[in-house]
């Protein structure tokens, strides 16, 4: 149990009074960490003051900064299912944290599809029948203005609009009594590796429903960034670079409300360019992770603009949480955006959004992608199903970071060429290709509208044509009925591909 001999305060920030021996909230009972990396202990105290730290029978001192910080490291373990437990002291303050396990820690980020939790879950009463002891643990942490849409934020909401007091919440086990809250998404994800590898895995939901990717990236390295400084301007609620609909959501929230604390580039929100980051992200670069999930788009796919940029924006995030946690080869698995048509989503951009992530896996090293159009639902941004969504990501996970022989991904496009009045497409994971439902296969266009016939030949698409078309497309539009699997039954990603005159194109 965490507990305190002397009044300690943890919030989920460490800046306190300097008097007192504190932890950041993300070192709670029932946390897993990270196996065969430094294990890393920190927090604050009384400046000159000893912090003594004991975990696993050896013990480490610290004397503490003038700033009030402490720091203890650990040597690298590997895996353990047995609980056990860390001892903290300065003087006569302790804290005590038990029921800790060694594994994998996993960070489970994006908006509100990502941020979904398993009791509106289309399995959830299913899962709830079957779930018994797991060695899955959550930190799931609540934030100001959760479930919060359209309408001022309350003065206890804008007071916690601060990067220490954001993010609020402990780390728990996962069990019937729990798992409701849990992200859907990251549970599925974690279970499927949990059963397959036999070890703790630890998984952390800092999502944030209508969260904006800009919100997940660091001010300064957007700020130093050529092509996106743009959206550090002052008043960033006004501020074109920026996606319109966030924009409006927190004028929203904002424009009455007392109490939120503002800086020069306005006031804070969750969507505010790098605010999540410095209340989620910054807090936890001290503590390794194995990898990162990541679900969002919907808030940036609602403008051409927004869509256009969107892979490089992503690309700077995941190289920039590589660099500042010294992990140059950390996997970065995210969903591809579902299928839907709704005027409020501008869903017309979907088709080209969805492209722009597969795009992104050929540019991005140690990524990977799940579609997840097959499942979307036409006229809601949510779907449902997050099992398959949880369990695809976790196909990759398994594959690169496990070792396993699966096939992570559904067919995704390699080229296309035109030969003898027929355009053949290749793809990597292609083996076995087939449709779902044993069906025609829909899908593909040279317009990016209108049907035509195509036919499976040896793992190959091939398309009877009257001349070359400049582009193949498939699964263009914004509600697809595409249908084109592998022999995993994992659908095939929306694409458009420039068809060349020979196979050397």
């Amino acid at each position: 149990m965490k507990s305190l001999l002397a009044f300690v305060f943890c919030l989920f920030g460490i800046n306190l009074i300097a008097a007192q021996l504190s932890l950041p909230s993300f070192f709670s009972d029932h946390m897993v960490l990270q196996r065969d990396k430094p294990i890393h202990f920190w927090g604050k105290g009384t400046p000159d003051m000893l912090v003594r730290v004991q975990f696993l029978s050896h013990t480490k001192q610290a004397r503490v900064a003038k700033d009030s910080t402490w720091s203890v490291y650990f040597k690298a373990q590997d895996a353990n299912n047995l609980p056990g437990a860390v001892h903290i002291s300065q003087g006569r303050e302790k804290i005590v944290l038990s029921n800790m396990l060694i594994g994998d820690v996993w960070l489970c980020i994006g908006q509100s599809n990502m941020e979904w939790p398993m009791e509106k879950e289309m399995h959830f009463e299913e899962e709830l029948k079957n779930i018994g002891q797991t060695s899955l643990r959550f930190y799931n942490p609540t934030y100001a203005g959760k479930n919060v849409y359209n309408r001022v934020f309350s003065d206890s909401i804008g007071k916690r609009l601060q990067v220490d007091r954001f993010y609020e919440g402990n780390w728990q086990l996962s069990d019937s009594s729990t798992i409701k809250t849990m992200s859907a998404v990251g549970y599925y994800f974690g279970k499927k590796i949990a059963k397959e590898e036999k070890i703790p895995i630890g998984l952390i939901n800092l999502g944030i429903g209508g969260a904006p990717l800009e919100t997940f990236i660091s001010l300064t390295t957007l700020k130093n960034d050529l092509q996106f400084s743009g959206k550090t301007r002052k008043d960033w609620i006004h501020n074109d670079n920026l996606p319109v609909w966030i924009r409006e959501r927190a004028t929203q929230n904002t424009k009455t409300a007392a109490n939120i604390p503002s800086d020069s580039l306005g006031p804070n929100h969750a969507y505010k360019p790098g605010f999540a980051y410095s209340a989620g992200i910054e807090p936890m670069l001290g503590m390794p992770i194995r990898g990162i999930i990541w679900y969002q788009g919907e808030s940036n796919a609602q403008e051409i603009e927004r869509v256009q940029e969107y892979a490089d924006l992503q690309e700077l995030m995941i190289l920039d949480y590589r660099e500042k946690w010294r992990a140059p080869q950390m996997p970065f698995y995210w969903v591809q955006l579902s299928s839907i048509d709704s005027t409020q989503y501008k869903s017309q951009y979907w088709p080209l959004f969805r492209d722009e992530q597969r795009k992104a896996l050929e540019r991005i090293k140690y990524v990977g992608m799940a579609v997840s159009s097959d499942i979307g639902e036409r006229n809601d941004v949510h779907p449902t199903n997050k099992k398959d969504v949880g369990e695809r990501l976790a196909r990759w996970a398994l594959k690169d970071v496990y070792g396993h022989d699966v096939i992570p991904s559904g067919p995704l496009p390699k080229k296309a060429i035109y030969k003898n009045g027929q355009v053949i497409v290749s793809f990597k994971y292609g083996h076995g290709l087939s449709v779902s439902g044993g069906q025609s296969i829909k899908g593909f266009s040279v317009d990016g509208k209108s049907q035509i016939e195509a036919f499976v030949v040896d793992d190959n698409i091939v398309i009877p044509v009257s001349k070359r078309p400049d582009f193949l497309y498939y699964g263009w539009q914004p509600w697809t009925k595409a249908n084109l699997i592998n022999s995993e039954k994992l659908p095939a990603s929306t694409f458009k591909i420039k068809v060349g005159s020979t196979d050397k194109n």
